[in-house]
């Protein structure tokens, strides 16, 4: 079978297979990522945000198509599908609206000079290493700014997910993307190290697990390129109080189960205080049991499958090593038989800091709930974690609420919602998931020279 190999998780039916990049090509690719990157960077940045503009359209007109195509390919529900495609279209509309802006010169007012400026520009080329969960959304994040900016791009997606890598270079390319300023690369592991070692590659953004990006680092590393890892997650979402019992409950679940629980920053944890704790669980078992996994292209699925057969079964092991060190089951913890990669929405409890549970990313529709008898032990839990990337915090009191949200060790935090993703703001994490920020002002910034310019008259 092919590195590069389409499969629908639904079924197990294989759709298409594509050839992996040959070493002869790789020298082409670099050389036409390097012509492509000198002259996408000298087109006017008003005409590289219409660009952006017309990829953005390209979106909403082609959105049906598109989000089949995800479901078919990696099982996130049709529903889902159209949401992700609908934000890739905002985020590429608020690059071309807000990007110009963004490239402008900052003036400093530093005395002993005529002028002081500080000025953004392009810096070469930029290797993406992209993940199957959100084939469109993640390369938006990472593609959107850097191309508004004058960089070249270089995008090795994941390789469960190749019909989706090539429509999107296709959309590019319609759009007015030049051919070596976005090519898609189905390359190995060893060629994705050759193209970061290269001097005609100035840095590379991975979105994946750590192991990935502790790979992808050290090559980084040893090259002295810029990286930005955006890596696993194990997001506490903590409950104070519950004005609204249901209310929370429904939004638990949608924070564990939205794309099947392949999300980064998926509600993970599930931490409740013990005054609302027995009955906040219960609801969330009967939630987690009411919900039946089916084909993702049928309408009112809620979860599809998982990515792939080895997904699925992974994540039941995880959930039988949990139990066999002492975790409880509340609801589900199966696999379910047929030809799917498809898992039970479960529950567990139970989960001590002894066990693997405890600080490992279970990714899938799993949920791992614990008892805190206060805020300062919902705090010092959640941040027991070697994960840093998002987490919340639900009261009825937002006061209170907040407080303890700017004490968890994340990087993104909120109050009374989960994991709310939009184009202008930061997303990205500390500790062991990763560094650097993608989307917003700060997305602009990550692979851009910011070049002080001193003019003096004397």
């Amino acid at each position: 079978m092919s590195l590069y190999t389409s499969v629908n998780p639904a079924t197990g039916e294989t759709l298409a297979e594509f050839d992996t990049l040959d070493d002869s090509g790789l020298e082409q690719v670099l050389a036409s990522a390097q012509s492509g990157y000198e002259a996408w960077r000298d087109v006017p940045v008003a005409e590289r945000a219409a660009v952006l503009t017309r990829i953005s359209a390209a979106y909403d007109d082609r959105a049906e198509e598109l989000a089949t195509l995800i479901s078919r390919e990696m099982g996130k529900p049709l529903r889902e599908a159209m949401g992700e495609l609908k934000l890739c279209s905002m985020i590429w509309a608020w690059y071309a609206e807000h990007g110009p802006a963004l490239l402008g010169d900052e003036t400093l007012q530093v005395p002993g000079a005529d002028s002081t400026v500080v000025r953004r520009s392009p810096v070469g080329a930029i290797l993406g290493i992209m993940p199957w969960n959100f084939p469109h959304y993640q390369v938006a994040r990472f593609a959107a700014p850097n191309l508004m900016l004058g960089n070249a791009v270089l995008l090795k997606h994941a390789p469960i997910c190749p019909q989706s890598a090539l429509v999107m270079q296709e959309v590019f390319r319609a759009a007015g993307v030049p051919d070596g300023a976005y090519q898609n690369v189905f390359a190995s592991n060893e060629q994705a190290a050759t193209m970061i070692a290269d001097r005609r590659v100035q840095g590379v953004s991975l979105t994946g697990s750590e192991r990935a990006g502790a790979a992808v680092a050290e090559v980084a590393g040893r090259n002295l390129k810029k990286v930005v890892l955006e890596l696993g997650g194990s997001d506490a979402f903590i409950v104070l109080d519950a004005p609204d019992l249901d209310a929370t409950v429904k939004a638990a679940t949608r924070g564990r189960m939205s794309n099947t629980g392949q999300a980064c920053n998926a509600a993970k944890r599930i931490v409740v205080l013990d005054d609302v704790y027995d009955d906040f669980v219960a609801r969330l078992a009967a939630s987690f049991s009411a919900i039946t996994p089916g084909d993702p292209l049928v309408k009112g699925t809620v979860i599809g499958p998982l990515s792939s057969q080895a997904a699925a079964d992974g994540l039941v092991k995880q959930v039988e090593t949990a139990v066999a060190q002492g975790a409880t089951v509340l609801a589900g913890g199966e696999r379910i038989e047929g030809p799917g990669a498809f898992v039970q929405p479960t529950v567990l409890a139970d989960v001590t800091p002894a066990m693997d549970a405890y600080s490992e990313e279970l990714f899938g529709p799993v949920a791992v709930v614990y008892r805190v008898k206060d805020a300062d032990e919902a705090v010092a839990l959640a941040n027991s974690s070697p994960y840093g990337l998002s987490g919340s915090v639900w009261s009825g009191d937002v006061a209170k609420a907040q407080q303890v949200a700017e004490r968890l060790d994340v990087g993104m935090a909120f109050v009374n919602e989960h994991g709310t993703t939009l184009p202008g703001l930061p997303f990205g994490g500390v500790k062991r998931s990763g560094f650097g920020r993608e989307l917003g002002a700060w997305g602009m910034d990550e692979f851009a020279n910011r070049k002080l310019v001193r003019v003096s008259a004397r």
